[in-house]
């Protein structure tokens, strides 16, 4: 583990206290190594790792919208059924009698996801949309598990950083 010393003004460093207390951190130190994660992890999207294109990532995408307006939610359900290659899985839960919260994780090449991320929560009647992409790692070697089933040849995409 590496130490380094930062220097903050005082409104600053009072600002940053009292984000790292409503988050609840225990330290300055595990707030600051999150921040530079997230910072790396935006700066590694497309970007080359180990000497490969870092082309993969896993994003979350989170939005609001009113269930009674029938044509959005078929507009949201026919735009995860066309990118059902990159839909891992979504979750939806009622907010109340009328409004509906949905976040549908999506796993593949980055710029197909942040495509598919970008167009859903654009769709009308879509509101409170975001995005949260993370970048993956896919340059493992391909590999099989012994186990009772066939062992099917795949590669670990891991999180950078």
């Amino acid at each position: 583990m590496q130490r380094f010393t930062i220097s903050l003004g005082d409104e600053l460093a009072r600002q940053f206290d009292a984000l790292i207390a409503d988050k609840g951190y225990v330290n300055r130190s595990e707030a600051v190594r999150d921040l530079i994660r997230m910072r790396l992890g935006s700066a590694t999207l497309g970007k080359p790792v180990r000497g490969k294109a870092a082309g993969w990532c896993v994003a979350t995408v989170s939005y609001v919208y009113d269930h009674h307006e029938q044509t959005v939610t078929t507009r949201v359900l026919d735009l995860q059924h066309e990118h059902h290659d990159l839909v891992i899985t979504s979750l939806h839960t009622h907010l109340d009698h009328d409004h509906c919260l949905e976040t549908v994780v999506l796993r593949g090449p980055t710029a197909a996801v942040q495509l598919c991320a970008e167009q859903l929560i654009a769709l009308r009647g879509v509101r409170h949309g975001n995005v949260h992409l993370v970048p993956l790692d896919a340059s493992g070697h391909e590999h099989r598990h012994a186990s009772g089933a066939p062992a099917v040849p795949h590669t670990h995409l891991k999180p950078i950083n």
